[in-house]
């Protein structure tokens, strides 16, 4: 069978495309790169926002319409769109064969059976995880499924369920696999890696001890945690993180606001003092770390003072990267029937100035690496600019996809996955430029 694969949505999204499709390549298929010459075509929906919606169900159309003008055979969609909207999707878009929800991902292979598209169900398969993107040395390892927070602007628990860990037996497996595919740099990623374990049973591992195993069972070079809510970072966690040199000084904490009226409304389990005292314990234990985080503003409710609040907030805590967002109603979550009294314009406008007030910091934050030597994960090459860079990479301080990158005048040797040891020579708001060590 040949497959064809379109994935969208989060690194979450990713890490389910990348297990399904190890799943049906272990039965027989290949994936091939043009739709047009698949024989089934395997959508992974995303359901978050409504431009993502968007995107989705006009993948799901493309899809659909190869039925008609090319050789696919079947269609078949999953991921959170199709678990919000199935029925919808159902009566709509006829022509797609199969909408699965994440309850039902184990049918894939018995329906696709059934239909003469795959192998034998009950053959056995090795269950090595697939890899769909252009960078084999970063790779994602999803360590829960759903989420127990109960935040009011978020549709995630609706579309993906409660809180589940992998075990972590699993999860040190994959980890081995992504390494013999060529990972140098894993990032852990959940709704909130600090909620690994808890259902796993009193006694059972939290995140120190999936981390610690990660490190004994494995050699890659990078690990790197993402989405720690505040109240997961332990006492042992940030121990760990401050004396094991293969966890980057690097976390990802999502605040989403400063003001306590609106965290309240949000229904976010921290407050602003908080908050605060997680980034001075972070910053003592680890004082080369480099904290990023999220804030939405424009959430219904939000006055002009609780803004300033934000913005007073930003300019005291001084993080290295703070991601604005613009709120925006999603179908069924508390938010859904308050009053979106915010406007439009002034959204965008607290948009602009907060990210302004962030690029100004992050310029004075990050600058303080400046004169270091550091790693460069190198993730491409590139045409020499007017400055003799030659190579892009990140150093420990920059995660994929999400912060800026490093140029480097390296030379020519070094390939995209290698470690290559530099001097940072300058930084530019959130990029660096930096120099092979000789």
């Amino acid at each position: 069978m040949k497959l064809g694969v379109i994935s969208l949505g989060c690194d979450k999204a990713t890490v389910d495309s990348e297990r399904l499709v190890g799943e049906l390549v272990g039965h027989g298929a290949r994936v091939v790169p043009g739709l047009e010459t698949a024989d089934v075509i395997l959508v992974n929906t995303c359901g978050f926002i409504d431009a993502a919606k968007q995107e989705s169900i006009e993948a799901i159309l493309e899809a659909a319409a190869l039925k008609r003008s090319a050789g696919v055979r079947a269609v078949v969609a999953v991921g959170c769109l199709v678990e919000r909207y199935r029925s919808d999707l159902r009566q709509e878009i006829p022509e797609v064969d199969l909408f699965l929800g994440f309850h039902e991902l184990h049918t894939l292979v018995p329906e696709l059976a059934a239909r003469g598209l795959i192998a034998d169900p009950v053959a056995d398969h090795p269950g090595v995880r697939a890899y769909l993107g252009d960078q084999p040395h970063v790779r994602y390892l999803k360590i829960s499924e759903g989420c127990d927070h109960t935040c009011a602007f978020c549709a995630i628990p609706l579309m993906r369920g409660r809180h589940r860990s992998e075990p972590l037996t699993r999860l040190v497996r994959e980890a081995q696999q992504l390494e013999a595919q060529g990972a140098k740099e894993i990032n852990l990623v959940a709704q909130d890696l600090g909620h690994y374990g808890r259902d796993l049973g009193r006694g059972g591992p939290a995140l120190p001890e999936l981390l610690t195993a990660l490190l004994a069972d494995t050699a890659v070079p990078w690990f790197r945690l993402l989405y720690v809510y505040s109240a997961g970072l332990s006492d042992r966690l940030i121990d760990l993180m401050a004396r094991e040199p293969r966890i980057v000084p690097y976390i990802d904490i999502p605040i989403q606001h400063a003001s306590d009226a609106l965290l309240e409304r949000m229904r976010r389990p921290e407050r602003r003092d908080t908050i605060r005292a997680t980034v001075g314990r972070l910053r003592d234990a680890i004082p080369d770390i480099a904290i990023r985080t999220t804030a939405i503003v424009g959430f219904p409710g939000e006055t002009d003072e609780d803004f300033r609040t934000l913005c007073a907030f930003a300019e005291e805590i001084q993080v290295e990267r703070l991601g604005v967002f613009t709120y925006s109603e999603q179908e069924g979550t508390r938010a859904a029937v308050y009053p979106d009294d915010v406007p439009e314009a002034l959204k965008r406008a607290r948009q602009d100035e907060l990210t302004e007030l962030q690029r100004a910091i992050s310029q004075d934050r990050l600058g303080r690496y400046v004169g270091r030597e550091s790693e460069v994960l190198v993730d491409a090459l590139t045409d020499p600019d007017e400055d003799g860079a030659t190579h892009v990479g990140r150093v420990p301080w920059q995660a994929d996809d999400v912060d800026g990158v490093t140029w480097l005048e390296q030379g020519g040797w070094a390939r995209p996955g290698d470690l290559v040891r530099v001097r940072i020579d300058d930084n530019m708001d959130y990029d660096f430029r930096a120099s092979a060590v000789v």
